[in-house]
């Protein structure tokens, strides 16, 4: 469905290096790195290069701006991944936008967290499977 999705960051190193710690978590792996665009992408191992996950100074130049109502979720293969990238993410500066739980008003077994990253983008970790 989704070719790509970009995060645009203020301070792009500082970005890389919270995403680099949150995707090895996730066992999402680095695909390119070019501190000159600056940008950085990362994929499943089974996506055959697609989906990406992009972050990088925003393209037309202008302050990085967070969106309202906007988010990406990450997927995990368990529960205790869930909450293993959340402590990751607010150890390093992120900011607590729902602790891991069970959120039953989706289903019965969606375990979420959620964040903020160091720019204010929201992200969600999740775990669709049961325990």
């Amino acid at each position: 469905m989704f070719s790509h999705i970009y995060y645009g960051v203020s301070d792009f190193e500082r970005a890389y290096a919270f995403y680099s710690k949150l995707m090895t978590c996730l066992i999402i792996k680095e695909r390119f790195y070019d501190r000159d665009k600056p940008w950085a992408g990362w994929n499943s191992p089974s996506s055959n290069g697609r989906p990406l996950f992009v972050i990088g100074k925003p393209f037309n130049g202008k302050v990085h701006d967070q969106g309202n109502g906007q988010m990406i979720a990450f997927n995990a293969n368990d529960r205790a991944t869930v909450t293993a990238a959340y402590n990751l993410a607010i150890r390093n500066g992120a900011t607590c936008e729902g602790q891991p739980g069970l959120r039953s008003e989706y289903h019965e077994s969606y375990f979420g967290a959620y964040f903020r990253d160091l720019d204010g983008n929201k992200v969600c970790v999740v775990c669709h499977g049961v325990e």
